[in-house]
């Protein structure tokens, strides 16, 4: 199945070369954007374009139509930019020179009414019928980073990692990208099933399960056509990859929105919460903590067991993630003795003895590392929250900034704060590795400082940067069930 499925996806997501049907001289339009996005992400197939006219647009000559193309082009994808009412013929040219997939950013089909459906449904049976692989209609595009291929109608080009991203609103894929090139957080693939008129949303799925480039699945569903397929689909996919998924059409609201925006009928929110529960799916409710959960997914191994200790540089931001777990599955964990006992020697008498780890201030140059190590070593502990990073950092970018920034003393302890900020975070990660543990890593800097140097040293480290305690907390938990769900899952095969 794997070997089909990836075979079958092939010209989409691993093309040869990509025909831009629609090229426009006008920065505005989708044709000139598309080819722009597609050249500028270094892209090494063969790159074409048609445009009715002819000409030349980005330094790529166009022909006039699909038919005049040389026979010993390579082509695979075909990116259509053209108005619906020519598409069918379109896609006739692009069968007979062998072109095995489209993608259609074309409106006009079902989300417009009776005779859009009609048409979407006489498309679907065409591309059936040629053999050709048809993605959307009425969508933004596709990214696949391994091949540096972006072909979008919308930007950024997200990095290349391990998320791969389906999602019936083009927009969200958008903001899923703009998440993971702030974050540093890459992706694999990603795409914008548009109206699913023929590939479905559990189409994308099957395939990233077996995706060796993808480590995680992320989507966002509005509508659910077959609601029993999708669930024992999903189940399918969890067996092998973790999934998580956003629902919109939660309320009366976002239903009616729903139906207006991509003609999908969202199911009732209750029905879908069961099924994602015993499906293994991730479920997220905002836009947020889907990405959170994800890059957790893509960058953390799982938890053996729900017990989780915090350590923090600073009380207060231990308080509130110590109250995010009582609303979880984890478990606060108590000090073991043996641990406390050690823990003794590296911090001053002040410190808190209790979970949160509060070093109260009495930090030296190597009691975060060294404390991290003893506490992520230790069998009674499953995962470890550490809060803090970058607030050396931070002073040193006040000093940097200040009057004083080139004498030679504060010169000296900029360097030595942004150097230590950074040593804790490649700590975390080497540690992680090493003790096959989660450790998640937060601060409010992430989101308030990308630049700073301890939050640059998390995404160095290939981790994701939490911007807080209690949204860490969340995605662990969501790690934790996922690991609860495999080892059931497991047991009863």
């Amino acid at each position: 199945m794997g070997k089909d499925l990836i075979e079958l996806f092939a010209p989409l997501f691993s093309p040869r070369g990509v025909l831009v049907a629609g090229v426009s001289s006008h920065p505005g339009k989708f044709g000139y954007v598309t080819l722009h996005n597609i050249l500028s992400s270094g892209y090494a197939g063969e790159v074409h374009g048609t445009n009715k006219e002819g000409g030349e647009v980005l330094g790529i000559s166009l022909f006039k139509s699909v038919v005049d193309i040389p026979a010993e082009a390579v082509i695979d994808l075909v990116f259509v930019c053209t108005p619906a009412a020519s598409n069918e013929q379109l896609l006739r040219d692009c069968a007979k020179r062998g072109i095995k997939a489209a993608f259609l950013t074309s409106a006009g089909y079902g989300e417009a009414g009776d005779e859009g459906e009609k048409a979407e449904r006489q498309l679907v049976d065409l591309a059936d019928e040629l053999e050709i692989l048809l993605a959307g209609p009425n969508g933004q595009g596709l990214v696949s980073t391994p091949i540096k291929l972006c072909a979008q109608i919308v930007a950024p080009n997200p990095p290349s990692g391990a998320i791969a991203i389906v999602s019936q609103s083009g927009n969200f894929v958008s903001s899923f990208e703009n998440f993971s090139l702030a974050a540093q957080v890459g992706v694999s693939r990603a795409i914008s099933a548009g109206n699913a008129a023929s590939l479905s949303v559990s189409d994308y799925l099957d395939y990233y399960s077996v995706d060796p480039e993808t480590r995680v699945s992320l989507a966002y569903v509005e509508g659910i056509p077959n609601g029993r397929d999708f669930y024992q689909r999903a189940r399918q996919v969890t067996a092998r990859k973790p999934l998580v998924v956003l629902k919109g059409g939660a309320t009366d609201n976002g239903q009616r929105a729903a139906q207006s925006h991509t003609g999908a009928l969202a199911q009732d929110d209750r029905i879908f919460r069961g099924m994602a529960r015993q499906a293994g799916i991730a479920q997220a409710f905002s836009v947020e903590e889907a990405f959170d959960v994800s890059a957790a997914f893509a960058t953390q191994p799982l938890p053996r067991g729900p017990r989780v200790m915090i350590l923090t540089v600073v009380g207060g931001w231990g308080v509130v993630t110590a109250d995010a777990m009582s609303d979880s599955d984890l478990v606060l964990a108590d000090i073991p003795k043996d641990l406390e006992k050690i823990i003794d020697k590296k911090l001053p008498a002040r410190w808190s003895r209790n979970n949160p780890i509060d070093c109260a201030g009495g930090e030296t140059r190597d009691t975060i590392p060294e404390i991290m190590a003893i506490i992520a070593d230790h069998p009674e502990v499953d995962a470890v929250l550490y809060l803090g990073i970058g607030i050396q950092s931070n002073q040193a970018k006040m000093f940097r900034t200040g009057p004083w920034g080139n004498d030679p003393d504060v010169t000296r302890i900029i360097a030595y704060h942004e150097r230590q900020d950074a040593r804790f975070a490649l700590t975390a990660a080497e540690i992680s590795e090493q003790t096959g543990k989660p450790i998640l890593v937060a601060t409010e800097l992430s989101l308030t400082d990308p630049t700073n140097a301890g939050v640059k040293a998390v995404k160095d480290s290939g981790r994701y940067c939490f911007p807080s305690g209690p949204r860490a907390v969340v995605a662990l938990n969501h790690l934790w069930r996922y690991s609860q769900y495999r080892k059931k899952s497991n047991r009863t095969k």
